[in-house]
C-alpha cells in the first residue's frame, strides 16, 4: 500500500516534491532529506540557501572548455602546465573531476553537456560539438580523446563526434574502458581510468 503523503503538512510535502526533482533522488530519499533539514538547526537551512544562491549567481561555463568556473576561463584552461594539443572530450563536468582524480591525464578538456541521441530528440544541437570542432581547428590539436560512457548513447556519440573530427585530420582515440557495459565514467575508480588512458585506441569508422 502506497504511503499517503497528504498526512504531511503542505509545506513539508512541497519540500519533498522539490528535492525529488534532483537527479538520483527518489521519493523516499527526498522524505529523509526533508526530515533531516526541518529538524536541523536553522543555521544549516540558511547556509544551504545561501550556498545555492551564491553558486547559481556565480558559477558559469568556461568560455573555452565548458567546464564549471566562476571566471571567464576555468582553472584547468588557465594552467600553464597543461598539454594543450590534446583534448579529452567528456559528457559532464563531474567526468572531468573523475579523470583529474586519477592523476593520469595532463591535457585539457571539452565538456559536451549532452549526448547524441536522435531517438530522444537530442541531435547535434544538444551538445557543444560545433564549439569543439572550431576549437580543434583554431588550436591545432594533435589528438582528441573521447572519454564518454560505455553505453549505447555514449558509443553513438563517440562515432558521431569522431566522424566530424576526422574531417579535420586530427587523431581521434577512445578510452579502453575496463567498465562493465552500461558503466558511467564518473563511477570508474582511479586505477581503471589510468589503464583506460594508457590503452586508448583509434576509433575505427
Amino acid at each position: 500500500m502506497a504511503f499517503d503523503s497528504s498526512l504531511f503538512p503542505p509545506s513539508f510535502t512541497r519540500l519533498i516534491d522539490v528535492l525529488a526533482k534532483l537527479p538520483t533522488i527518489g521519493r523516499k530519499t527526498a522524505q529523509r532529506l526533508a526530515y533531516h533539514l526541518v529538524t536541523s538547526d536553522r543555521r544549516l537551512m540558511s547556509d544551504i540557501s545561501d550556498a545555492l544562491l551564491a553558486a547559481k549567481d556565480s558559477v558559469k561555463l568556461c568560455s573555452v572548455c565548458y567546464f564549471l568556473s566562476d571566471e571567464s576561463e576555468c582553472g584547468i584552461c588557465r594552467a600553464k602546465n597543461r598539454e594543450r594539443d590534446v583534448i579529452c572530450v567528456v559528457e559532464k563536468p563531474i567526468d572531468v573531476v573523475s579523470i583529474e582524480r586519477s592523476g593520469r591525464y595532463k591535457g585539457v578538456y571539452h565538456v559536451l553537456h549532452g549526448l547524441w541521441a536522435p531517438l530522444r530528440g537530442q541531435g547535434e544541437e544538444s551538445m557543444k560539438l560545433r564549439e569543439l570542432v572550431g576549437r580543434v581547428e583554431k588550436e591545432k590539436t594533435k589528438e582528441v580523446i573521447l572519454a564518454l560512457d560505455a553505453t549505447v548513447e555514449g558509443d553513438a556519440t563517440s562515432l558521431y563526434v569522431a566522424g566530424e573530427l576526422r574531417k579535420l585530420g586530427v587523431t581521434v582515440t577512445r578510452l579502453a574502458f575496463g567498465l562493465p557495459r552500461g558503466g558511467e565514467l564518473e563511477f570508474a575508480d582511479d586505477l581503471t581510468l589510468s589503464h583506460a588512458f594508457e590503452g586508448r585506441k583509434n576509433i575505427a569508422l
